[in-house]
């Protein structure tokens, strides 16, 4: 069986097609993802993303299987956010940072600004799946992990969010953690075994 990937992401996809192997499954990237028009991603839930960009693009790959994700991180002293704006956070309040720097730089650094003004560091990782074929939604899954804010970055590893988040019980950083521990600990890894097992049940 192949599922088609709707991301652009290479750690996504690398992360994705490591634990589909042991199933059986391939992951491969949509086709021509980069040339395609991206749906605009309004709606207000992870999983209402993700939906809305299964369904677009499964209409691109007529009778396969395509999933896409939505995910972000919560931080509860900001009452939620980031959270579906994770990957514009920055950008969406127009922080002035250095061009040069990456979106994740500028996110990172926006977002321990904000955090100087509260004492709170609870956070979590929130991943949603929509699987879909011909623009129905087949399947969905979600998945979560709980962590802390850091004060700094730690870690070379992963992206987005990961060097501020700390796993409390290990004492590490998202970004800090071999790949493969990652997988088995993460919102994604989460959520896409579920997904899996969902899709062993369904025999799709």
């Amino acid at each position: 069986m192949t599922l088609y990937a709707a991301t652009s992401n290479p750690g996504k996809l690398a992360e994705f097609a490591t634990s589909a192997s042991s199933a059986g499954i391939d992951v491969l990237a949509l086709p021509n993802l980069k040339s395609l028009p991206e749906p605009v991603e309004d709606a207000p839930t992870f999983q209402g993303n993700a939906d809305l960009k299964a369904r677009a693009y499964s209409l691109t790959l007529p009778n396969q299987l395509v999933f896409a994700d939505d995910s972000g991180l919560e931080v509860s002293a900001l009452d939620g956010a980031p959270g579906v704006r994770s990957a514009r956070f920055a950008d969406d309040a127009g922080y002035d940072l250095e061009s040069s720097r990456s979106r994740d730089e500028r996110n990172n650094a926006y977002l321990l600004d904000l955090m100087e003004r509260h004492t709170g560091r609870r956070a979590r990782f929130v991943c949603t799946l929509a699987l879909a074929r011909g623009g129905e939604i087949l399947l969905r899954a979600e998945g979560a992990v709980e962590g802390e804010l850091l004060a700094a970055p730690r870690g070379q590893g992963g992206f987005g969010y990961d060097p501020l988040f700390l796993l409390p019980a290990l004492g590490v950083t998202m970004a800090e953690l071999p790949r493969e521990q990652k997988w088995q600990l993460s919102h994604r890894g989460n959520a896409f075994r579920s997904l899996l097992a969902q899709l062993r049940e369904a025999g799709l």
